[in-house]
């Protein structure tokens, strides 16, 4: 069975659920995967505000004791989809919490699997775009690691990042996680202003580096920049570790 983190943020959790039904091989309900989602957003403190330093708390305590009811709901593999949940002192946070507990279940790492996914399908590809919360951004979770495998990273400058691509996602009035259905035509204007961006200092792809951005843009690609979105990475990704047999071919792009 597979487990999905919901709640962080809530509609990510449904987006990462749907995904994992729409590349799954299945005639009809009973050949789809067994999936249990647990959406407990009210006891996980919000990931960019922590690794902000603006909350004490580390929600990898909470996302942990999530992953435990995950698995005694019978789940043996599981995503969360939040990039920023995968920080490094917040999924270290959630692998000791897990080890302490004697856990079984296997959490896939998403930054992980989004850039063995573009050196698979990609390998062409040297210079890529990273849209993400402030958190992500500030604390270099893509940069550093697309660094390390050999690409390029290229980011928003600051003023960009923080006028434009955080309110997309966390303005009270028009971001994502307050307007998620249906998306408010600020947010994504918001968010094409950074792909543009992107695209003029030469990336040749662009990860959607925050699970609320790809509710707003949906496109695998815009202005001839290939989008990768890091959630439908994990749901295949779960898919494959799960039932390979049941996973989609990609379809290409």
């Amino acid at each position: 069975m597979i487990g999905i983190v919901g709640g962080v943020g809530p509609y990510s959790g449904i987006d990462l659920l749907k995904k994992v039904f729409d590349h799954t091989l299945a005639n009809s309900d009973q050949e789809h995967l067994d999936v249990v989602l647990l959406s407990m957003s009210s006891g996980i403190k919000d990931r960019t505000e922590y690794v902000l330093g603006e909350v004490k708390e580390n929600p990898g305590t909470a996302i942990a004791k999530v992953l435990l009811k995950l698995q005694d709901s019978g789940a043996t593999i599981a995503g969360i989809p939040c990039n920023t949940a995968h920080s490094y002192e917040i999924f270290n946070r959630i692998n000791l919490e897990l080890k302490k507990n004697t856990a079984t279940i296997t959490v896939l790492h998403m930054i992980d699997e989004t850039l063995s996914y573009i050196a698979a399908n990609h390998p062409n590809i040297t210079r890529v775009g990273v849209l993400s919360t402030t958190g992500t951004y500030k604390t270099g979770l893509y940069t550093n690691a697309l660094q390390s495998k050999g690409f390029e990273a290229v980011t928003p400058s600051l003023a960009i990042q923080e006028e434009l691509i955080h309110p997309a996602i966390y303005h009270p009035s028009y971001g994502i996680k307050s307007e998620s259905n249906p998306i408010a035509p600020q947010a994504r204007e918001n968010l094409m202003k950074g792909i543009s961006f992107l695209k003029e200092r030469g990336a040749q792809a662009i990860i959607l580096g925050c699970t609320e951005i790809p509710l707003a843009i949906t496109e695998k690609k815009l202005d001839n920049i290939l989008l990768i979105d890091p959630t439908t990475v994990l749901a295949r990704a779960l898919i494959r570790f799960s039932n390979p047999e049941k996973l989609k071919p990609i379809s290409p792009i």
